[in-house]
């Protein structure tokens, strides 16, 4: 028998306490005890651990955030990569981890791989982005809340006759707003991948109100480039010096007023999309992929990810996953389009 380490790094998201209790319950059963790695990368490269064992993880199913806690530090940008994780290692006897990241976090798992340490990734990011899985926990949770702020923000818009643009997550994809742009009946939606002009938004917009239709919502990604001619704000960094991202809204309803003299207002969701209880689809998403990646872990795979294919929970390269991040594909772009208007 062995011992499997299990931590959760990057940005928080809906559904990490249920892949927690999967690893821990499925690996118990199968004869393996389980040290939990406190505040992701940070804790492997500084041995901040705790023991884990089933009575240790009853009643998070439910809870939202991580009971490890998380950090964006990195092995790679603040050490010395394994050479950094193994003092932590070697004191608490992990043969394996299980690493539940994002594509930046399994990116340096997959480099910890190659230098030797037996890792098995889980896909985690409410964005929907990992390659090489069909759907990622989180992401539903984010959808359902991103639609019903969309669903609230229509009455107010259609009650003072504003146009009031919804600023959603997604850093370089538009997974969320596109789901919940369709979900929640937007007139137009901005997705990263996809370029945009101003001008379209407006005579949208413009189109509407000579049919009668005198309020309008727009969702727009993180991560879409602003209109031209309204710049950007300085780039700023969180305490680890990753970029972070959020505004835009402003910029794409300023030039939307300035176009179209329609008063348009704001709102950005931020990081209410992250959290809270995650919705039943991904909860047992995300036991299915704990209890599937403690099996691979304890079978004696190593540089796999998790990854959801079909019905069926998978084990997949790494490298697979660390390929390309996953675009919306045009198709399902092309079905909001539909709706436009």
């Amino acid at each position: 028998m062995g011992v499997v380490g299990v931590l959760t790094a990057g940005g928080d998201c809906p559904g990490l306490n249920a892949v927690i209790r999967g690893v821990v319950c499925r690996a118990e059963e199968r004869g393996w005890d389980v040290v939990g790695i406190k505040d992701g990368w940070e804790g492997l490269m500084h041995d901040r651990t705790v023991a884990l064992d089933r009575e240790s993880v009853r009643g998070i199913l439910g809870r939202g955030g991580t009971i490890l806690g998380t950090s964006r530090m990195d092995p790679y940008v603040h050490g010395e990569g394994l050479a950094t994780c193994a003092p932590t290692l070697s004191r608490n006897g992990i043969d394996k981890v299980i690493v539940v990241g994002g594509d930046g976090t399994l990116r340096s798992a997959m480099r910890l791989g190659e230098e030797g340490l037996g890792v098995v990734g889980v896909p985690k990011t409410i964005d929907n982005d990992i390659a090489g899985t069909d759907i990622t926990f989180g992401f539903a949770t984010a959808v359902q809340i991103a639609t019903d702020a969309i669903d609230r923000l229509a009455t107010t818009a259609e009650a003072h006759n504003r146009v009031i643009v919804v600023e959603v997550m997604g850093r370089t994809k538009g997974w969320i707003a596109t789901y919940a742009g369709i979900a929640g009946g937007a007139d137009f939606v901005l997705a990263p991948e996809y370029d945009y002009d101003i001008d379209d938004v407006v005579e949208t917009i413009r189109s509407r109100h000579r049919s009668g239709h005198r309020y309008s919502i727009v969702v727009v990604g993180e991560g879409v480039k602003p209109p031209e001619g309204y710049g950007t704000d300085p780039i700023r960094k969180d305490a680890f010096g990753f970029e972070r991202l959020g505004g835009v809204a402003y910029q794409v309803a300023a030039s939307i007023e300035d176009h179209t003299n329609f008063e348009t207002r704001v709102s950005v969701l931020g990081h209410i999309q992250r959290g809270g209880t995650p919705v039943a689809s991904d909860r047992v998403l995300a036991t299915r992929l704990g209890v599937s990646a403690a099996d691979f872990a304890v079978d004696g795979m190593t540089n796999v990810m998790a990854a959801v294919q079909g019905t069926e929970i998978v084990a997949i390269p790494l490298a697979t996953a660390c390929e390309e991040v996953k675009s919306v594909p045009e198709s399902l772009y092309n079905t909001a389009r539909t709706f436009f208007g």
